[in-house]
């Protein structure tokens, strides 16, 4: 006579029909909550391309890359886009870059960051107000935009894509624009507005 492995159930543990039913009502509905969920994430894809390069330490690529999601968000190219452009991007597109940024580079890169750095060097809401260029100077020397007293916008190509660069180097190139420092304390304005404070 052989013993079964399987330990006999009795009746009172058997779940019934409706115990089950109930379970299964109880995960469908789950499920279609997260499936409404995830329509309010139709944005995936804007930023995907952006997660793959931070992830891959590609830095040079994601600053690019976000950039490009900047100017789509605006439907703008970089000649056009104006500073009233830069007070309508959106907070949550800010947000995200942020938080990508910032989680991929272990709290160096991101534009939290960056906002933080130009208040640690006097930075305010007034100095933006008044476009002051010397707090503006220092904040470039801070995070490796200027070297020698001469801004490096034009040796890009040479600049540091790794985590050794200067702590909120990137992104960077988003903030390039014809209408030069003054698009730079709009972009200031803006992050203080979606409250990007690290």
């Amino acid at each position: 006579m052989s013993e079964s492995l399987t330990p006999a159930i009795t009746p009172e543990e058997t779940p019934d029909l409706a115990e089950i039913l109930s379970e299964i009502k109880s995960l469908k509905d789950k499920v279609t909550n997260l499936e409404e969920k995830l329509k309010l994430v139709s944005d995936i894809n804007r930023y995907s391309q952006l997660q793959e390069y931070l992830k891959a330490g590609k830095f040079k690529e994601a600053d690019q890359e976000t950039s490009r999601v900047i100017l789509d968000a605006v439907n703008r190219s970089r000649d056009d886009l104006t500073p009233n452009d830069m007070k309508q991007l959106p907070c949550t597109i800010l947000q995200v870059i942020d938080k990508l940024w910032r989680d991929y580079s272990n709290d160096r890169f991101g534009l939290s960051i960056q906002l933080g750095l130009y208040v640690e060097v006097g930075g305010s809401i007034e100095t933006l107000r008044a476009q002051n260029m010397g707090i503006l100077e220092k904040y470039g020397d801070r995070v490796g935009w200027r070297k020698n007293g001469t801004w490096e916008g034009g040796n890009y190509d040479n600049w540091d894509f790794s985590l050794s660069a200067p702590e909120g180097t990137f992104p960077a190139i988003w903030w390039k624009s014809p209408y030069g420092f003054k698009m730079a304390t709009f972009c200031f304005m803006r992050l203080i507005e979606c409250d990007l404070t690290n």
